[in-house]
């Protein structure tokens, strides 16, 4: 088992086209609605939530779109591994590489709140082993570590 992943991690226009295509092979329409969502959540430097996504294509848009809608288009795209939620910020950021199905873990700073994503199948294998050998199957973990990134310290 491999001990980390490394991706080519597609930015813009072909992060959206992975996206898309991810999206349409879970049987799924890439709607101009979600679309737009999606290209707002991948311009976020930081974990972004629901209200600040709304916020970004209601002024791209130049009217009103609603945190509802964003939320349960949010729910969509993380079920189909296109976004992560940081479950301690309730924000979501982009998944640079969605067309490859693994636990991440997430590196929190609770200076600036960066959030970095690194992937470690052996961390991950380790965690979902200590939840089976407690008798629970678990779904899709998600770590998350805070501290302070390398600019805060």
């Amino acid at each position: 088992m491999a001990h980390a992943h490394h991706h080519h991690e597609p930015s813009g226009a072909d992060l959206a086209v992975v996206a898309q295509k991810t999206l349409e092979k879970s049987g799924e329409q890439w709607t101009d609605m979600r679309a737009s969502i999606f290209d707002a959540l991948a311009k976020f430097a930081k974990p972004a939530s629901a209200y600040d996504i709304a916020d970004a294509v209601s002024k791209a848009q130049g009217r009103r779109v609603a945190a509802n809608s964003v939320y349960r288009i949010l729910d969509l795209f993380v079920a189909a591994n296109l976004a992560r939620r940081v479950e301690s910020a309730n924000a979501y950021v982009a998944n640079a590489h969605p067309d490859c199905l693994h636990d991440c873990i997430f590196l929190v700073c609770d200076g600036c709140g960066q959030t970095q994503h690194i992937d470690d199948d052996r961390i991950a294998a380790n965690v979902r082993h200590a939840a089976e050998a407690a008798g629970f199957s678990p779904e899709r973990p998600v770590i998350e570590v805070r501290g302070k990134c390398a600019d805060c310290e």
